[in-house]
């Protein structure tokens, strides 16, 4: 250990970049680690989604846009832009606030962010799909248009 921190001290000074690079993805992965494990919102994969629908009656909201939800979207899903939550214009979905909620988007980035501010909104259980309508349909799992 005594030749180590010699060794390990000339790194960091001869690599200061890489080192401050490393320092920073840790830090952000805790971070990141941090506030997923204290977030209200869960994030749930194809089986647990349909397990929430078959047993939960949860509330399935489709987050992409008019054309993307006519071409083809989980049956009974309601079709909602996230610029609407953003601006608290929860009107077709404010009477569900005790129900599951699973939050469907493209790919499944979109909806943390939606998911998120309708947390704060009240809603009791907010879910987002994993890997959203795309991993839904690599799947197989049925659309309707």
């Amino acid at each position: 250990m005594e030749e180590f921190m010699p060794l390990a001290a000339q790194f960091a000074k001869n690599h200061t970049l890489l080192v401050v690079a490393w320092v920073a993805v840790f830090i952000a992965t805790i971070y990141v680690f941090v506030k997923s494990a204290l977030s209200k919102v869960k994030l749930v994969n194809n089986s647990q989604a349909v397990a929430l629908i078959n047993n939960k009656d949860a509330v399935v909201i489709d987050l992409r846009s008019i054309d993307e939800f006519k071409r083809g979207h989980i049956i009974n899903s309601k079709q909602f832009l996230p610029t609407d939550i953003k601006k608290h214009n929860l009107g077709k979905i404010e009477q569900h606030k005790e129900m599951p909620i699973i939050l469907v988007c493209a790919t499944g980035a979109i909806a943390n962010t939606s998911a998120e501010i309708l947390s704060k909104q009240g809603f009791v259980e907010v879910y987002v799909l994993q890997e959203g309508i795309a991993g839904w349909n690599a799947a197989n799992l049925p659309l309707v248009k």
